[in-house]
């Protein structure tokens, strides 16, 4: 395969991680960037000796990566380094209860029972159900293609379908959560792992339930040098496996002749591959790279997922009450999302979350000073006044941590960037600024989500968190996986 070049169209980490695993296989991979740095949405930016993660906040299951830096028969410590976090996240209500969420299953139950009165066999039966749907439907089908006979004719097929229970699929959410745990903090803290892809509790399915797995079973994890050393990380990774990045090179068309790929066309000027895979959103793909009329038509069809409104602040002093990742509820979780999905507007009340890379690595922030990346569920862009929306929650914002954290946060913000789904659209090509592309609120949400190939051209793939199995760090990177597995049975032979 030495002479069969693949081209990696955008260098987000599912783009990357393609890259590296193409490059293994023994592909040549030129990978081409828009923008003029790798990373995609898991970027990062500074502002007076604040450094703040631009995107993705949330470090859950590193295997994924130590895979990569096995299967290229590298050393992860020369590149990358990690710790286990002991809280996976601090929850506030309104009510004045605080919860911790221990990664430490003992001390998560005590946590609940003593300020919750939820009983041990509550948290108990709920992470054990989510490890073993994780573990007999989540690891076939979120690590293979729904789009390959091969998939339903895996060996293990039978008991990932027996496993499948009628409340999983027909069930949201929400009622699975209801029908767990008695008080309404407990059902709100396990309903909020449905933003995890963009999407409604009140309507998303109640296999869902199989996220908090990875948080609370498996544990969360802190990068060292934040987020963005996955990106770095990758990125060296890749160019020590000899893959080309052309940066400021934004991909104009994808080339094609007898229903089989020929390369690309970017700054005017053609370059002829083999194979090529698309990183970015596949709305935008087949809408501007291959003007595929019908293929965009169908895509519109599918319910985009949430976006999000964010504000990066440093704050001029420290709040010993918060950790690295922290959430403030609002008091009507339903209506909040009536708001993002049917009004396609951000409640008055919004859920707040706080992340504080500054509280794991002091050197994020000047000493005594607090980088706070503060995180808004935003519906997509679909040409709302965003100037008016984001004065508006702002306010609300500052309001509500005030009230919660019982402070004057404005007096203590020395620097300011905001960040709304316009930007996110902008920035990362990203259809309507949905972050994760469709939204899974219908229980068979992830039979429409796009395969990782067409079997319309021959040599295009999709890596991303647009396609299978969908959004966030983890499934990107299994995204990459699968793509390349497809690739790698196609023309490694």
């Amino acid at each position: 395969m030495q002479d069969q070049k693949a081209i990696i169209i955008g260098s987000g980490i599912a783009g990357m991680a393609c890259a590296i695993r193409l490059a293994i296989q023994g592909f040549n991979v030129d990978v081409y960037e828009a923008n003029d740095y790798p990373g995609g949405k898991l970027s990062f930016f500074e502002n007076d000796g604040y450094k703040f993660d631009a995107g993705p906040s949330l470090f859950t299951q590193p295997k994924n990566i130590e895979e990569l830096f096995d299967l290229a028969e590298e050393h992860i410590d020369d590149y990358f380094k990690y710790k286990p976090v002991d809280i996976a996240c601090n929850y506030f209500f309104e009510n004045g209860k605080k919860i911790n969420a221990y990664t430490n299953r003992e001390k998560l139950i005590q946590e609940f029972k003593t300020q919750l009165n939820e009983n041990t066999e509550s948290i108990t039966n709920y992470l054990n159900k989510a490890a073993i749907l994780y573990k007999n439907v989540g690891t076939i089908f979120l690590n293979n293609s729904l789009h390959k006979k091969s998939t339903w004719f895996h060996k293990r097929i039978f008991k990932a379908l027996t496993t499948v229970k009628y409340s999983y699929l027909f069930g949201s959410l929400h009622q699975h959560n209801k029908s767990s745990f008695q008080s309404e903090e407990a059902i709100q803290i396990f309903n909020r792992y449905a933003t995890y892809n963009g999407s409604n509790p009140y309507k998303a399915p109640g296999m869902l339930s199989l996220i908090p797995h990875l948080e609370q079973n498996e544990g969360t994890f802190y990068p060292y040098g934040g987020m963005i050393s996955i990106t770095n990380a990758l990125y060296q990774l890749a160019l020590k496996k000899g893959v080309c990045f052309h940066f400021n090179h934004k991909v104009e068309k994808i080339n094609h002749h007898n229903k089989k790929v020929t390369g690309i066309v970017t700054n005017s000027k053609v370059i002829n591959a083999t194979l090529v895979v698309s990183n970015g959103d596949v709305f935008y793909t087949y809408k501007n790279l291959l003007n595929d009329t019908t293929k965009t038509k169908k895509l519109l069809h599918l319910e985009r997922s949430s976006s999000a409104l964010i504000f990066y602040w440093g704050i001029n002093t420290s709040f010993p009450q918060l950790d690295l990742h922290n959430i403030l509820f609002t008091q009507d979780y339903k209506k909040e999302f009536e708001h993002l999905f049917e009004r396609q507007t951000i409640y008055n009340d919004p859920t707040i979350y706080i992340n504080i890379t500054s509280k794991m690595e002091s050197n994020q922030a000047p000493e005594g000073c607090e980088n706070w990346f503060v995180m808004i569920n935003a519906p997509a862009n679909v040409g709302q006044d965003w100037n008016a929306i984001v004065r508006a929650i702002r306010e609300s914002v500052i309001k509500k941590i005030n009230r919660i954290l019982n402070t004057d946060i404005e007096k203590y913000i020395v620097t300011e960037t905001i960040m709304d789904p316009i930007t996110i659209e902008n920035k990362t090509g990203t259809f309507k600024g949905s972050l994760y592309g469709t939204s899974s609120n219908s229980k068979f949400a992830a039979f429409f989500r796009p395969a990782n190939f067409t079997s319309k051209l021959k040599g295009l793939y999709f890596c991303g968190g647009t396609v299978h199995p969908g959004g966030g760090i983890p499934l990107c990177l299994k995204s990459a996986s699968i793509a390349s597995e497809i690739i790698k049975a196609e023309y490694g032979k």
